[in-house]
């Protein structure tokens, strides 16, 4: 009995494809043997790595031939390592290599280490998609080689909990309104901005938010957002908090420190965002401990020298005339008209109309 011909052609087809899979692959493997398919990697830094600090491992892929389909890599998993693919696509450039054009693909991945230690970066799979030449277009997947690096916590962050590692690191501050002057009922708008470049969002630190009684505090999710201009990643933390006056009263805003190691000089710096009072009422009572030693308002601040420039020119010309005057004709002009006004005061008429009459009781 004959096999049916469906299962002939089943059976033809499944060996076709066995065949035609392997090939595949080896075509890339022997690409890759000829060196007319290259894979690169390299970390950028390699050395003096904080925790914290970006690292871009960047991989090449580079061919005599052409791409025919899209590069994908495998991003590995390491215990401590923030691994990221930012950027979806490769940068595509063309080399000379001995008098003949090669096609490079850069991709770069940003690592970020969590804490001190050593850590083994694996080997990444790539699948690639290139012209075989009189096979056509080929699949298959490289490696890339395993990389190692050190990161190590700087002794002037030994009492830091966090700190930003970043070429560059910037926290402000800004109110809605001057924080003066307020009533029960009233609300101000605090913004904090926390800036760094080459490093993301998330680690950029949070604001930590006190409670004052009599000033009731209502904070807003913070807003994340990353930023890249020409090669370089700028990322940003908002904080958003208002403040409502319960009661009136004087509420000191404390100040907070950040850290931050600055990875172009390989020091650390210490920046801060200043204490803010806030002052609810027109005789408010100080909460603050040394209530004598508060900040002058901008208020107060301008009120004081519109004062000055109005008594200033009067000084200015009391000492330019005073000197011309003849204090002593003054003196003299002052007392007469004083004697004047003495003699004034004195009664038009005797005591007795008739001094030398005698009362008739008293004779």
């Amino acid at each position: 009995m004959k096999p049916p011909w469906h299962r002939i052609v089943l059976f033809l087809a499944l060996c076709v494809a066995c065949q035609s899979a392997p090939a595949l692959a080896r075509s890339v493997a022997e690409l890759y043997s000829e060196q007319r398919l290259q894979v690169s990697s390299e970390l950028i830094p390699a050395t003096n790595i904080v925790p914290g600090q970006q690292v871009k491992l960047v991989v090449k892929i580079a061919t005599d031939r052409w791409f025919t389909g899209g590069t994908r890599l495998k991003i590995p998993e390491v215990a401590g390592l923030v691994i990221l693919q930012t950027d979806q696509f490769a940068s595509n450039t063309s080399e000379n290599r001995g008098g003949q054009s090669w096609v490079v693909q850069r991709w770069s991945l940003e690592i970020y280490p969590q804490r001190n230690g050593s850590f083994t970066i694996p080997p990444i799979d790539i699948r690639v998609e290139v012209n075989g030449g009189d096979d056509g277009s080929v699949e298959g997947i490289l490696h890339s080689q395993a990389l190692q690096f050190n990161a190590t916590r700087p002794e002037s962050l030994g009492r830091a909990e966090h700190w930003v590692a970043a070429p560059s690191y910037t926290v402000s501050q800004r109110f809605d309104r001057v924080p003066v002057d307020l009533h029960i009922g009233d609300a101000i708008e605090r913004e904090i901005v926390f800036e760094a470049s080459d490093t993301m969002a998330m680690m950029l630190p949070g604001f930590s938010i006190e409670q004052l009684p009599g000033l009731r505090a209502y904070p807003e999710p913070p807003v994340l957002n990353n930023t890249s201009n020409r090669g370089t990643m700028t990322a940003r933390r908002i904080e958003r908090i208002s403040y409502v006056v319960e009661r009136e009263g004087r509420y000191q805003l404390p100040s907070q420190d950040y850290f931050w190691w600055d990875t172009r000089t390989g020091e650390s710096q210490l920046l801060s965002i200043p204490a803010v009072e806030v002052v609810a009422g027109p005789g408010a009572v100080s909460t603050l401990e040394n209530p004598t030693s508060r900040n002058i308002s901008p208020r107060q601040l301008l009120l004081a020298l519109a004062l000055l420039a109005s008594v200033l020119p009067v000084f200015i010309l009391a000492n330019k005339y005073l000197s011309r005057i003849p204090m002593g004709e003054i003196g003299a002009a002052l007392r007469r008209v004083g004697t004047g006004l003495a003699q004034l005061r004195k009664p038009a008429l005797p005591a007795r109309l008739n001094p030398d009459r005698v009362d008739v009781k008293g004779r």
